[in-house]
């Protein structure tokens, strides 16, 4: 027999008879109209979870996981404020009818429905999936994350006492919000949670304020495999840094009483609490799932007539809130209306072109305030001696640094943080003296995770600070990358633009350091990155255009909202000489703070017609150095820039190469999976210009003399380049 139809029966049956589970007593704190309210919105997360499978069995709804069992979340958001920014769990139905309940004008019954329909109506996601979230709740959406939310919660909370000291323009949260994460017990086990309870109990001991409130849903189960009893609390009850406090799920009013007292504690002494919350889990995990297939029968039971339904009608009863009689007549209209309901959505649009899909993909453009730039004087004040060597050829990473310091002039949003940035000034100097500018609250020394880092910076995003995060090293990325494709990129294409996670994740990379590293200091590896729908990667090849590049990038994330990674070639960091030592041919002067390269808007070198060499980063600068010797062999050359490598200049890269006789495609990055596939295909589809590539091998990279032998090189370029004019293969 279908387990939902035997707990409904269940329900009915025994609160009819007065057949109540043993349990505990009401304890004070909640009155009886809002006892009654918290039953409601039980129940109506119940009737939506039936409603739901209902959907799904006739083709009208479609993959879901349910909150039965967890209905006890209803008194947590209770005791919450609405405008307490609320990452949840996807068992959290319950928390958020309630929290609907606390905001006039809200249609929750019906838009949830939109979401299990996959309407494009649905008001949260537009019909991209069925998530939890909605804008005016203060819930941003989630889908079926392993706690990966959680280092963006600790983000959230940070950001929150950042703003209280540094308002941004479009600051999202109040003063006074506390950040709310909720997760699974069998999630919490998860490195990335495991990071986050690290970082929110390391920034607590250290006494700097972080607000953040976690709620541990332990049903004891994930998907299958138990969690051993006892683990949780022998986990967090004495986690530094971080209160516990511990409740029955399965009792509203003492939920409510525990979560009262949590949330007061995270509210008035600005630190991380714990949540620990007993719930039960209903109808197995997700879907289809059939949860005697791998417990025995009597376990199964035994949650079933622990239903949480069951136990707040007791309690309703017992403090003469509710009569039995009357909280079967709620169950049993509000099941009616659900189901009237949905026969009204399930007739409503739904997304059928990809270009409804993507079109949440960017996010709007937002208005922003005005700047005119630094004064004279503010400027003089944060370069100091440094102002009087703008006007002199510079390596790449002053002309970075210097930017920075132009752009946190002007935007006072602008945070940076990552490890080392402070007081090292970063492991390359880029960030140097930039600490001692504008102080630490605005540059961040974080821990030794990359994970914490992109999670911060997610957090602060979403109240109004522009984020500049520093990953050491691109093979660090690795480490953390869901942070960008599974949270970043996903917020705004889950919430139809209303969410967004602006920001610049500056990030060392590529290869060719000599004398040191290897595969963990030289990466070559993009892909991932370009591989993140709506995601921008720039790259620049020399110091003039990544200070350009980088106003850009700070333009896109401020006005447009973007995700934008900037990648910088560690190797071109202090190149002096271009073609011999002490030509001085790859310093520039520091470009007018008005300069900008557009998104799109490719470099070009020469302009000769028989040959177009296509590259970025070092590859730029071993290919100037092949463009030299070519020439004086009566090869007329051109070198183009890409810059921007995802998305790919198309138009522009078409046009720079129209009028040439050959094309070569010199690419740092690795043969399989690397930014030359991209190209070749794009001039095979686009062009009849005979076109060949150089590319690395598909190697991890080597220390000492082998350093770059596994890429290209201004020999290798100049070989090929001969070869494809001569039509030989290579």
């Amino acid at each position: 027999m279908d387990r939902t139809r035997i707990v409904e029966e269940n329900f009915l049956t025994r609160v009819a008879t007065g057949d109540f589970p043993a349990g505990g007593d009401p304890v004070a704190g909640l009155g009886d109209d809002d006892a009654v309210g918290l039953f409601r919105a039980q129940v109506l997360s119940r009737a939506l979870d039936l409603e739901a499978r209902a959907m799904q069995k006739a083709g009208q709804g479609y993959y879901t996981i349910g909150s039965s069992g967890h209905e006890g979340m209803a008194a947590v958001a209770h005791a919450l404020r609405p405008t307490d920014p609320a990452f949840l769990h996807y068992r959290d139905g319950a928390f958020q009818i309630a929290r609907a309940g606390q905001v006039p004008g809200q249609t929750i019954l019906r838009d949830m429905l939109l979401s299990f329909a996959c309407s494009a109506e649905d008001p949260i996601s537009g019909g991209r999936h069925k998530v939890l979230g909605s804008k005016a709740l203060c819930i941003p959406p989630q889908t079926s994350t392993i706690a990966s939310h959680l280092p963006k919660a600790v983000g959230a909370a940070y950001a929150i006492a950042a703003a209280r000291r540094n308002r941004p323009e479009h600051a999202e949260y109040a003063d006074d919000a506390i950040a709310v994460a909720t997760f699974g017990d069998a999630s919490a086990n998860h490195s990335t949670a495991q990071g986050a309870f690290n970082t929110a109990g390391w920034t607590s001991f250290q006494s700097a304020p972080l607000p953040i409130l976690f709620v541990c849903e332990d049903n004891g189960i994930g998907i299958s495999v138990k969690t051993p009893k006892g683990w949780i609390a022998a986990s967090f009850a004495q986690r530094p840094g971080i209160r516990y406090f511990h409740a029955d799920g399965l009792n509203i009013y003492e939920t409510y009483a525990v979560a009262r007292a949590a949330a007061d504690y995270v509210r008035t002494q600005r630190k991380p609490a714990f949540l620990h919350l007993r719930t039960v889990r209903l109808y197995g995990h997700a879907g289809a799932d059939v949860a005697t297939s791998y417990l025995p029968r009597a376990e199964v039971e035994a949650d079933e007539a622990n239903d949480p339904l069951l136990h707040s009608a007791r309690l309703l009863a017992a403090t003469g809130a509710l009569a039995p009689d009357a909280a079967v007549n709620i169950y049993h209209d509000t099941r009616a209306e659900v189901a009237q309901a949905a026969q009204e959505v399930i007739t409503r649009p739904r997304l059928r072109t990809a270009s409804d899909v993507m079109g949440s993909l960017v996010p709007p453009a937002r208005a922003c305030a005005a700047t005119n730039g630094p004064t004279d004087d503010a400027r003089a004040a944060a370069f100091g001696g440094d102002l009087k060597s703008l006007a002199e050829p510079q390596p790449m990473s002053r002309l970075i640094n210097w930017a920075l310091t132009d752009l946190m002039l002007d935007h006072p949003e602008i945070t940076l943080m990552g490890e080392d940035v402070g007081r090292k000034g970063g492991v390359y100097g880029i960030t140097q003296k930039l600490q001692n500018r504008f102080g630490p609250d605005r540059v961040i020394d974080t821990l030794l995770d990359e994970t914490s880092i992109l999670g911060l910076a997610i957090g602060m995003a979403q109240n109004g600070f522009i984020p500049i995060p520093e990953i050491q090293f691109l093979a660090y990325l690795h480490n953390a990358e869901d942070q960008l494709r599974g949270e970043a990129a996903t917020l705004p294409f889950f919430s139809n633009g209303q969410y967004t996670n602006p920001m610049v994740v500056r990030i060392a990379g590529l290869g060719y350091q000599k004398g040191f590293g290897g595969h963990f200091h030289n990466d070559n590896s993009v892909a991932v990155l370009r591989d993140i729908p709506g995601l921008i990667l720039a790259c620049p090849s020399n110091g003039a255009d990544a200070a350009r590049m980088l106003r850009e990038c700070v333009r896109l994330a401020r006005e447009e909202q973007r995700l934008v990674v900037f990648l910088e070639p560690i190797a071109l960091y202090p190149m002096r000489d271009l073609d011999a030592p002490g030509d001085g041919g790859w310093m520039h002067p520091y470009p007018a703070p008005d300069e900008r390269i557009g998104l799109g808007e490719i470099g070009q070198h020469g302009d000769g017609t028989d040959l177009a060499i296509v590259s970025f980063g070092n590859g730029v600068y071993l290919s100037r150095q092949a463009q030299a010797r070519l020439l004086a062999e009566g090869v007329a050359a051109r070198v183009i820039d890409l810059r921007w490598l995802s998305p790919l200049p198309r138009a522009a890269l078409l046009e720079a190469v129209r009028d040439c006789a050959h094309v070569l495609i010199v690419d740092e990055t690795r043969r399989s999976g690397g930014v030359s596939e991209a190209l070749m295909t794009l001039m095979a589809e686009d062009t009849d210009i005979p076109t060949r590539r150089i590319a690395a091998e598909d190697s991890f990279i080597a220390t000492g003399p082998a350093y770059a032998a596994t890429m290209p090189s201004a020999d290798t370029i100049h070989a090929a380049a001969r070869a494809l004019i001569a039509g030989q293969k290579q």
